[in-house]
């Protein structure tokens, strides 16, 4: 049976659900929300791309890091210039990345971003339901 044949069967997608169910992710999400100051776009992106991905990626019990770049909003939407996600496994694994060294490291390499910025950032963390 091909790989296809098998996510495609009924008792494969009852399998997977359970199994999500059980072992639920946590996503811990940054949304940094202004206005990059005119003409610091690429300085900005750039120390997002060389300095804080690799320092993200070394976030304790990090699954996956993605970092979002807004390219367009609706009218009425807020100004968000990104969105950062880090998967954990576990609520545990994200507060015991909020206590680590790394977060810190990357605090300071934020900060510095953030001043070509007028804004703010804040963060979520959410669990998949489907």
């Amino acid at each position: 049976m091909h790989v296809i044949g098998i996510i495609a069967s009924p008792i494969y997608r009852t399998v997977a659900s359970a199994f999500i169910r059980e072992g639920t992710m946590y996503t811990r999400s940054a949304i940094f929300e202004g206005r990059i100051h005119a003409g610091r776009e690429e300085e900005f992106f750039r120390i997002v791309e060389e300095k804080l991905l690799p320092v993200w990626k070394r976030m304790p019990n990090a699954q996956a890091v993605r970092v979002m770049r807004t390219e367009r909003t609706d009218p009425d939407a807020a100004a968000i210039i990104m969105v950062q996600e880090i998967d954990y496994p576990s609520m545990e694994a994200v507060e015991e990345a909020l206590v680590s060294p790394v977060r810190l490291e990357g605090r300071v390499l934020t900060d510095e971003m953030m001043s070509m910025c007028d804004g703010r950032f804040y963060h979520l963390v959410y669990s998949r339901v489907a």
